[in-house]
């Protein structure tokens, strides 16, 4: 693909997702999009993404999500050096799920 895709063609695919209603619907979107190795593998990372913020060391990430240590590096310098989105998104999603989690139990 060239580098020089006009803005409005890189967009529209973030626009859809923005879209997305549901957990449901998110993965059927997906599965449609992408190819398995091509969602497996950011499924990969992403785990590998949480693993390292909570100071997991490389030899156990790798034993647990089967990841080599060249995925394992290339994630932990995004984490480093990228946006910062990654750790934020990461971070928000377990909160989420912590308060969650914390609402059923008193729920219960």
């Amino acid at each position: 693909m060239a580098k020089n895709v006009p803005r409005e063609r890189k967009y529209a695919m973030y626009e859809a997702i923005l879209q997305l209603k549901d957990m449901d619907e998110c993965c059927r979107f997906f599965d449609d999009l992408c190819a398995v190795t091509e969602l497996r593998s950011m499924e990969q990372r992403y785990e590998v993404a949480s693993m390292l913020l909570d100071d997991k060391v490389y030899m156990e990430i790798m034993e647990k999500s089967s990841a080599s240590s060249a995925t394992i590096s290339r994630v932990n310098r995004v984490l480093n050096y990228g946006t910062g989105c990654l750790p934020e998104i990461i971070r928000r999603t377990n909160e989420a799920r912590q308060k969650k989690n914390e609402a059923a139990d008193t729920a219960e």
